[in-house]
């Protein structure tokens, strides 16, 4: 069987579940951004953030699924709390935080920035679904906390690599 099915080719895609909808619809995009931010994860090249990638796969098939149907595995509070947990022992490590950061230092720290980005990204994409009463709270929580957890991790691999964070210096009205 070829990987092509073209059932797409109409501009549609399948939902999780049946139905199909435009490619371009809020559910598809809160989708494509979250597939976006699990590659962008995987660019970090780190097997320890698998589990996190298989999750973001439980959050696209979420997002992909209609919130009347029940034969989806749901983000839930444990999931939220499975985040918060990583958070928690991830940051603990890092110094404290005195001002804004800029995005950067060595390679894996600047990919998970990167993600982070996409991550936002695709929060904002799922307000909008979830503004419309197309998906949970948890999802747009969930996505909120993996934002923090990127943050945390970036400024981490920085620390385990030795390079500071590089706070962010506002510029005043006398330097413009």
């Amino acid at each position: 069987m070829p990987l092509y099915t073209k059932t797409g080719d109409d501009g549609s895609t399948g939902l999780f579940g049946g139905g199909r909808i435009l490619k371009n619809d809020a559910r598809m995009h809160a989708v494509g951004d979250v597939d976006e931010t699990n590659a962008a994860i995987g660019c970090v090249q780190d097997e320890s953030l698998q589990p996190l990638q298989s999750l973001l796969f439980d959050v696209g098939a979420d997002l992909a699924t209609p919130v009347d149907n029940e034969h989806v595995r749901r983000i839930d509070g444990t999931d939220i709390n499975t985040l918060e947990s990583w958070i928690d022992r991830v940051d603990g490590q890092n110094d404290k935080l005195n001002s804004f950061v800029l995005p950067g230092g060595c390679a894996k720290a600047a990919a998970l920035h990167l993600a982070r980005g996409v991550c936002r990204r695709a929060e904002r994409s799922i307000i909008t679904l979830h503004t419309a009463g197309g998906c949970s709270t948890e999802v747009l929580i969930f996505m909120n906390r993996l934002s923090d957890l990127l943050f945390a991790l970036a400024r981490f691999a920085n620390k385990e690599e030795g390079i500071a964070d590089t706070p962010w210096i506002p510029r005043t009205k006398e330097s413009t």
